[in-house]
């Protein structure tokens, strides 16, 4: 029921819209878009120069300078190691590929 509603709600909204734009000429459809993008670059670049002028000001959001703490390194050696080491080391050992 509520979906259609809602389908029959943007049908209505899109014939309007088809209607409204159908209207004009090439030249004003031109001049539309262009004002639209004209309008939305400015705002664009508001919010972005606002937002990059804004930061930091605030005294919630501040950003806040902590100093590195040390870490806690483990002083014991463990028994288990998850590598096994080989000290078998064979430098001079010409091994023939196959």
């Amino acid at each position: 029921m509520v979906r259609k509603r809602i389908v029959a709600l943007s049908e209505r909204i899109e014939c309007l819209l088809r209607r409204k734009c159908g209207a004009f000429s090439p030249k004003g459809r031109m001049i539309v878009v262009l004002t639209m993008l004209a309008l939305f670059t400015v705002l664009s670049l508001y919010f972005s120069v606002s937002s990059v002028c804004r930061f930091g000001q605030s005294t919630d959001d501040a950003i806040r300078i902590r100093h590195i703490e040390p870490t806690v390194l483990q002083l014991e050696p463990t028994t288990t190691d998850n590598v096994k080491q080989s000290n078998d080391f064979n430098y001079d050992d010409k091994r023939e590929t196959e």
